[in-house]
């Protein structure tokens, strides 16, 4: 498989649009049309989660944890309550539940029923987290799903997938990569992406480093 067939994969970018997704851009044309809503509002919040609100705040809980065993107990007991001094703006984390990979399991969230996605930490959702085929394959098949999207895992290892609802919403806390032992919070964080923290993805310091997240 070249690196265009992973990305396309990786993004399950098909040229059909899901229903959610026609719904959306119909309601949106239409509160423009009555003037209940501008262009310019609707490009501000699409901006301020994909480059002010996430993924840079997991990114930061994900560093911190790595580097404080105190705070990483908070984050693993009770998470809404451990990322509370951040005050973190955007919504969707009010029942945050946070799940460690380990070398023997690895964890991956989904939403089954819409797209239920915690925007304070994690910005926009991607567009396959969002599609119909995600959504039930990583249920019936994950290990298949995520070789499919560039993640092989060893069959030794298990996985657990996390179904986040209006209720609950779930993030991964990654492994930290090998070889990052004298890297500060900031440079760490830098290495986290999003998908790490969907658990699509599993970090590796020497193709992530000095990549924005």
């Amino acid at each position: 498989m070249n690196d265009d067939q992973k990305h396309h994969d990786h993004d399950h970018d098909h040229e059909e649009k899901s229903p959610q997704a026609i719904r959306t851009e119909a309601l949106e044309s239409l509160l423009i049309e009555k003037g209940l809503l501008s262009e310019h509002a609707v490009d501000d919040v699409i901006a301020n989660y994909a480059q002010r609100v996430g993924p840079m705040n997991g990114a930061l809980l994900v560093a911190r944890a790595w580097t404080d065993a105190e705070f990483k107990q908070r984050l693993l007991s009770n998470a809404t309550q451990a990322i509370a001094e951040y005050d973190f703006q955007g919504g969707q984390v009010d029942h945050l539940v946070v799940v460690e990979n380990t070398p023997e399991r690895h964890n991956a969230v989904v939403c089954t029923l819409c797209s239920c996605y915690p925007w304070a930490v994690l910005g926009l959702p991607p567009k396959w987290y969002k599609d119909p085929a995600y959504r039930s394959r990583i249920v019936r098949e994950p290990r298949a799903l995520l070789a499919e999207m560039g993640l092989p895992l060893d069959k030794k290892i298990e996985i657990r997938v996390w179904d986040s609802s209006a209720e609950v919403r779930y993030m991964v806390l990654p492994m930290r990569p090998a070889h990052t032992e004298g890297m500060t919070q900031d440079e760490l964080a830098a290495l986290v992406s999003r998908d790490s923290m969907i658990g699509v993805e599993v970090l590796e310091a020497s193709s992530r480093a000095g990549q924005p997240s």
